[in-house]
Parts: C-alpha cells; structure tokens; sequence
C-alpha cells in the first residue's frame, strides 16, 4: 500500500447504497456529541465535538455533499460549533425532525431519494423511513441500530459521524482524491 492508498474499505453492497447522496443530515447529541449533557456552575450547557468528524464534515462539503444538522436542542455551545463549522443549514430546537428536515429539502430542491442520515434515537427513527441512506453510531438505542443500513465501530462524538462521512464520500468516488491532498505536498484545513 503506498501513503496515498486508502486503509479503509467498505463491502460494495453498502457502497452502492450509499451512492448518490447530496444531503448528509446529522443528529447532535449521540452523533456529534458523546450524548451526554454537562452543566457549568451558572447552568450553561457544556458539549464536546470531535475535530475528526468536523473535517468530515468539511470534506462532504468539498465533494458536493451537504450537510444538514437537525437537533432537538438548541444551546450556545452547538452553534458556536456549527458556526466554526460554517454549517449554513440547521434546524436546532426542532423536537419533531421530520417537518424539520422536509422544509430544509423543500428549500434545497432535494428529495429523500438522496438523503443520508446518521442518527441515534428515537426521534431520528422518522428520517430513518424516509431516508435513502442510514447509519447509526455503535452506541445508538438498539431499535435504530437495527433500522440502520450500516452502524459504525466508533460511538458518538468519538469518530461515528466522520466514519459516516468517510463513508459516503468513498461512495460518492471522492475519498481518494481528498486524502490525496492531505498525503500530497501540502494538507489543507483545520477541523
């Protein structure tokens, strides 16, 4: 294997699937974050993001990939990072996803038809139906593991959404050519 060759494969029934995406949508807390809920002393809400799936993240939008957060919260700490991440489409605070997400495509032209979804519980079950494409973080509640078409090795807010990123970009026939400019001369971006 030479540096540039990638180290990842994936079963090409679950390539196939996953080709033709051009919305990637991404729950938060589960997903992005580990799931959990921290508090400081003056009851601000505190979350940790992986830097591996914001480059993810970075890279969908370099292969024409968009991605889409629909959240059931809303909280400081989330949009700074989807600011940082320069994430233009968003629904925060939506408790039913559905309406959420079917306005966001509506706006963006897009049917389910090419629509991935990473998700990890129950209130992401209504865009797993709809959703041409779906994974789920290793840790996720056992009825959206078994709804999902792939669920990762790594758990949420660890890695989970960069795998599903990876994923859908090596689907998309992109993923060699981005890790090509990171092995190449010169790397590019911060997540």
């Amino acid at each position: 294997m030479s540096f540039s060759d990638p180290a990842q494969t994936w079963p090409p029934e679950l390539l196939l699937r996953a080709q033709g995406m051009r919305v990637a949508i991404f729950d938060v807390d589960g997903v992005l974050t580990d799931g959990g809920l921290y508090y400081g002393a003056q009851g601000e809400a505190v979350k940790r993001f992986s830097t591996l799936d914001g480059l993810g993240i970075k890279l969908l939008r370099r292969a024409d990939i968009l991605p889409v957060v629909i959240s059931g919260r809303d909280a400081p700490a989330l949009r700074a990072r989807l600011a940082t991440l320069a994430l233009a489409h968003a629904a925060l605070g939506a408790e039913d996803k559905l309406p959420a997400a079917e306005k966001i495509l509506a706006g963006l032209h897009m049917g389910w038809e090419q629509v991935a979804v990473i998700g990890d519980d129950w209130p992401d079950l209504p865009l797993f139906a709809r959703a041409a494409f779906t994974c789920a973080p290793a840790n996720a509640h056992p009825e959206v593991r078994a709804r999902a078409h792939y669920v990762t090795a790594a758990h949420g807010g660890a890695g989970a959404a960069r795998t599903f990123c990876d994923l859908l970009l090596t689907a998309a026939g992109r993923y060699r050519a981005l890790l090509e400019g990171y092995t190449g001369a010169a790397g590019t971006g911060t997540a």
